[in-house]
């Protein structure tokens, strides 16, 4: 049945809106002068955000039993239960006896203890072959690791005999590499996004994303200056910030000048082609900046900082990307008007919509075949992500070149303990003997390799330092893990279990806990969304099926070459083994978003054109000839302004810049170009089906943007038969 709904007048937001456009259109100069004006405030207050952002990590919950441990042997012993800087010093003595020379690992110890914030430093040993030795330096509980760890670094600066390493220098040195791999990004992204937007805007229009790109960003920044005072932030958002800010600043300028140089050869330059423009293709932004926001947000459910801080950030950056489009567009189009029409060759005009017109029409002429063929061909290519093995964040993600990098490796390879994994218990018993028993039980569980002892380290608290065979992921660790916690259970003894593979385990049943209520969440607020656009349950169902598809090949792409260690001399990186699971959650969200940013601007299309009277194939072949180039255009400047992460040189950004181009790539040239246009060919009328007491909420709360825009089919502009 037709469940069309009749056009209602504007609502209040809707004039509200009108008021501002006439307003922006019509004092353009001053519109933009006070853009300018914010950009300055924005870049003085949100500038400095990157400087103030977390670098350790946040890849497990802070409320686990892993991360309590640490807390409850830091209040007790007012120190880390663990090395906070590994020095590793260069003996140059291949003795064999691994005894190094006394008077430089002194040397080393003396000048890590003297640092502010450091609780001891002690010689820890030698290499087996006795080139090398090691001091470990404890912080104290509230040192502040990045502080304690610049010191270090500058007070070794010139001795070529000592590289650090350890949890708080690598957390140093990720952070600052953060910054400069965005530099880089920045500086190889941004000339190409330069030509791109000559080409794809074409002359002055170009200015139009670079101004609302910067805008998005730098209000990003101060967003989330803002935010960092509430909840402490991850930096690795500002990778995030930079490349989805762009990209969607691009997506959204790019879409309302195509719709304003439709009406300007349709109305002629004044208000009423800006009007049009932004009653309809700024009304799609909304709802598009609406889907990828929420799409985001539902990262926040999971209690990892990584995760949260990617979420909150992706979340801002849309609505700014959307804000700062509907105010800047107005005031460049009321500045430049006409000048920013289409340049016309003859009858070339509007071939590249005739094009996606006619592909559109012969794929629903065979609409159950080329629907079958795409969806099998992407199921194929999703198909790695469902084999996908995950590993936690460990050495292999520091950059070869980094001092923490180095001395990890010297670690694994040289000296005695390399392929084990610490697992370290915070017991709390009321005298030594309890302890001693706790530990000596340990000891005995299968996997652990050499006895533990209880060590005191404050009143009723004590320290038992476990060595277990594996990796932190492999199944002895973190079968140790149970068993100690299962043994602290059938003892009645109070312990808290940390160190990597405790932490590790508490990640995957966190993602385990919170995943059902993400997902339930990212589907029911997409599917609210695409409802109250189009008032149909069908596409926002359909949207939510084809959404997952194309997540489901970024991912795949993302496991065939990272877990399986393919392209590791282009990309730079160093395979592991699998992947790590917030960072898989993370593209998977990106690229989901994403998939329905596109959705909307074609949806949107195809809504009004079968509004304005066209057949439903028609609307459908209409809404991709008008959307089909722009959708393609914006994808090849989002992979660009995204993908830039693959020149990271750590290897978890790498792969979210990775995925997401592979999936906005995808999304535009087979999932909008072929499968979009088959089922909605298959399904006709039934597109817009709605059960009868949705339809009458749909009705009554009147999101309709007014009348109709009158449109043609796409071949009668293109000059087609």
């Amino acid at each position: 049945m037709d469940t069309t709904t009749p056009p209602r007048p504007d609502a209040s937001p809707g004039r509200t809106r009108s008021r501002l456009t006439r307003l922006l259109h019509t004092h353009p100069r001053r519109s933009l002068l006070a853009v300018l004006l914010f950009l300055v405030v924005a870049g003085v207050l949100g500038g400095p955000v990157a400087g103030t952002l977390d670098s350790d990590g946040g890849f497990a919950p802070a409320d686990s039993d892993s991360a309590l441990a640490v807390e409850r042997l830091e209040e007790a012993s007012g120190r880390s239960p663990s090395a906070g800087i590994v020095a590793l010093v260069d003996t140059g003595t291949p003795t064999g006896t691994g005894t190094g020379t006394p008077d430089d690992v002194e040397a080393a110890a003396r000048t890590l203890a003297g640092l502010d914030g450091v609780a001891e430093a002690l010689p820890a040993g030698a290499s087996r072959d006795g080139t090398s030795a090691l001091v470990v330096a404890v912080l104290d509980a509230t040192a502040d690791e990045e502080a304690v760890a610049e010191a270090a670094l500058a007070a070794f600066e010139d001795d070529d005999a000592v590289t650090l390493g350890g949890p708080a220098v690598t957390g140093l040195q990720i952070g600052e590499r953060v910054g400069e791999d965005l530099g880089r990004a920045e500086l190889l992204a941004f000339p190409v996004l330069v030509l791109l937007s000559l080409l794809f805007f074409g002359g002055r229009a170009a200015v139009l994303p670079l101004v609302v790109g910067a805008t998005t960003v730098l209000g990003t920044f101060l967003a989330l200056a803002g935010v960092n005072q509430v909840y402490g932030l991850s930096v690795f958002a500002l990778n995030l910030v930079i490349g989805l800010g762009l990209g969607l600043a691009i997506d959204y300028t790019l879409f309302l000048l195509s719709r304003y140089r439709e009406e300007l050869d349709r109305q002629g330059p004044g208000l009423g082609a800006v009007l049009t423009t932004m009653r309809t293709a700024g009304r799609t932004v909304v709802y598009s900046a609406a889907t990828v926001a929420v799409a985001l947000a539902t990262l926040t459910v999971f209690p990892m900082g990584f995760l949260k801080s990617m979420g909150l950030a992706g979340a801002v950056v849309a609505v700014v990307a959307a804000a700062a489009a509907l105010v800047v567009s107005p005031a460049i189009f009321g500045l430049w008007g006409p000048k920013l029409a289409r340049r016309r060759r003859g009858a070339a005009a509007g071939s590249s919509e005739g094009r996606w017109y006619r592909l559109s029409h012969a794929v629903m002429a065979r609409p159950g075949a080329v629907a079958a063929v795409t969806a099998v061909v992407m199921v194929v290519l999703a198909a790695p992500a469902l084999r996908a093995e995950w590993t936690p964040v460990d050495s292999s993600a520091v950059p070869t070149d980094l001092s923490a990098r180095t001395v990890a490796d010297t670690l694994e390879d040289e000296y005695d303990g390399a392929g084990t994994t610490p697992v370290l218990a915070a017991v709390r018993a009321d005298g030594a003997d309890e302890a001693a028993s706790f530990a000596g039980a340990a000891s005995q569980l299968p996997g652990v390799l050499t006895p533990a002892g209880a060590v005191e380290v404050g009143p009723g608290t004590w320290q038992v330092d476990l060595t277990v065979d594996g990796d932190p992921e492999g199944d002895a660790a973190q079968r140790v893990v149970a068993e100690v916690r299962g043994l602290a259970g059938d003892t009645g003894t109070d312990v808290l279990v940390g160190g990597p593979a405790a932490e590790f385990v508490d990640q995957q049943a966190a993602i385990g806990d919170a995943l059902p209520l993400a997902a339930g969440l990212l589907v029911l607020l997409t599917v609210l969304v695409l409802w109250l656009m189009t008032g149909s349950v069908v596409l926002p169902v359909k949207a939510v099926v084809m959404n997952t598809l194309t997540a489901g090949v970024a991912l795949g792409a993302l496991t065939f070459v990272y877990q399986d260690g393919r392209l590791t001399g282009l990309l730079g990186y160093t395979p592991n083994g699998g992947v790590e699971p917030t960072n898989f959650l993370v593209a998977a969200a990106v690229v989901f978003a994403l998939s329905t940013d596109y959705g909307v601007f074609l949806l949107g299309r195809i809504k009004e054109a079968r509004e304005s009277g066209l057949t439903e194939r028609e609307a459908v072949a209409t809404g991709l000839g008008r959307t089909g180039s722009v959708v393609t255009a914006a994808a090849i400047l989002l992979a660009v302004a995204i993908g830039a992460f693959s020149t990271s040189s750590i290897s978890f950004i790498q792969q979210i810049g990775i995925a997401t181009a592979v999936g906005v790539l995808v999304d535009a040239f087979v999932v909008r170009s072929f499968l979009v246009p088959a089922l909605m060919g298959l399904l006709g009328k039934w597109n817009w089906w709605s059960p009868m007491p949705l339809r009458r909420l749909h009705d009554r709360i009147g999101l309709s943007e007014g009348e109709p825009v009158p449109v043609e089919p796409v071949r009668v502009l293109a000059g087609t038969p």
